[in-house]
């Protein structure tokens, strides 16, 4: 970053990673520690890793590090003897470091999980980089309904979706025919249905483009992560399902369009690399000067682009319905795949077996309204629950008696 493309203020701007140990807090580390003269790090937390978070904590001056896992309390003191840094546990540390008066929180909090202390930091009013679709997914009309009272600001992280935020016409949404999120397939785009049926979790995680995290990697590979993005996409941006459009684009290097009434197509393009939409967010409404690899179209010389495969990727189907059926299904649909995605990871069921858990829990929990947090822990709880009740007997019999069936 130079001083021509973000002005330096003074004092500088003062941040907090939520999930600073992930693989996105990791790149906003790397990028807010490159500028200190910009960028002061206030709060730090994590879930367990602890020698990373005291690593960062010392480099960056932090001055609060929290630990969500409260049994690493005092491992993590321990980590940072000597030092000035505050140090905290447990889930109301979060929420109230969440409150703190920084200017800017990156919410990087994998997975329902980040819900309480992104919520906390939008009724504060701050702005939020949400790179936490899950919040929207689970909370939305709540989420949306504490931005209008407190004015909070929230800039999306994801690729695609910091991509149509940045070509969206906010002043003009009727000028705006549709949008068009951009996937890249995943590791299995190619796969049939049988081979997809033996993939191990070493080989779903192994994304083709993307440095992501095991969960989100796996979200990839059953294009569940792009289901999730549709039902953000409509909560950000406040356009109807129908003109939400998947198109899968190998190469990720278009990260999404945006589609006007005039035939025009918007987009926003860049090499895959997280560090450009973090950049995005964190210098808003300004840019900032990254260390990333510079976009080639030479060298590229070819994009390609297919339709989605609805029948082999079935999670994208169930999202759509889920939007449609609003209410408690978005919710159902996260927490399932959450508890799904953790048994695949750790062997206790197939990597099909995903789609299956959702589609059955879809089935089994008819949508209800959710005006208030305590309704969304009480639906992703409940769902959590039979989720899990499921994977065991799914895993003990082999699914003959689970009634767990994916469409064909």
């Amino acid at each position: 970053m130079t001083a021509s493309s973000l002005e330096i203020s003074l004092p500088p701007r003062r941040i907090t990673i939520l999930g600073s140990t992930g693989s996105i807090g990791c790149s906003t580390v790397d990028l807010v520690g490159r500028q200190p003269e910009v960028f002061a790090v206030d709060t730090l937390t994590a879930f367990s890793n602890v020698s990373l978070l005291a690593k960062q904590a010392r480099e960056l001056g932090a001055k609060l590090v929290v630990i969500g896992d409260e049994n690493r309390f005092k491992e993590l003191k321990d980590a940072l003897s000597g030092s000035s840094v505050e140090v905290a546990a447990g889930r109301n540390a979060l929420i109230e470091a969440a409150m703190r008066p920084s200017d800017f929180v990156m919410a990087a909090i994998v997975g329902a999980a980040g819900l309480e202390p992104t919520l906390a930091a939008v009724c504060r009013g701050a702005t939020v980089g949400l790179a936490n679709k899950e919040c929207l997914v689970c909370a939305g009309d709540l989420m949306k309904a504490e931005m209008e009272k407190s004015g909070a600001t929230l800039l999306p992280v994801d690729s695609e979706h910091s991509a149509i935020y940045q070509v969206f016409d906010f002043d003009r949404r009727e000028a705006v025919e549709s949008i068009i999120l951009t996937a890249s397939g995943g590791p299995f785009r190619t796969y049939t249905q049988a081979q997809m049926e033996n993939v191990t979790p070493e080989q779903a995680v192994a994304h083709p483009n993307w440095d992501m995290g095991a969960k989100i990697s796996v979200d990839s590979a059953t294009m569940m992560n792009k289901g999730l993005e549709i039902i953000e996409a409509y909560h950000l941006f406040g356009i109807e399902s129908e003109k939400i459009q998947i198109l899968v684009h190998p190469q990720s290097v278009i990260h999404s369009c945006v589609t006007y009434v005039d035939g025009s197509v918007l987009s926003q393009m860049g090499v895959p690399d997280m560090r450009t939409p973090i950049a995005y967010s964190l210098a808003w409404p300004r840019r900032m000067a990254t260390p990333v690899e510079r976009l080639d179209l030479a060298s590229i010389a070819k994009l390609t682009f297919e339709a989605p495969d609805f029948k082999r990727f079935p999670s994208l189907s169930m999202a759509y319905q889920a939007l449609k059926s609003g209410g408690s299904a978005p919710t159902i649909l996260n927490a399932a795949n959450e508890v799904a995605v953790a048994a695949f990871l750790d062997g206790k069921i197939g990597f099909l077996d995903i789609v299956r858990v959702v589609e059955k829990a879809l089935e089994r929990m008819p949508s209800k309204p959710m005006a208030t947090l305590a309704h969304v822990h009480e639906i992703d709880t409940m769902t959590r629950d039979m989720a899990s009740d499921w994977i065991v007997d799914f895993a003990r019999t082999g699914g003959a008696s689970s009634g767990i069936a994916v469409s064909r």
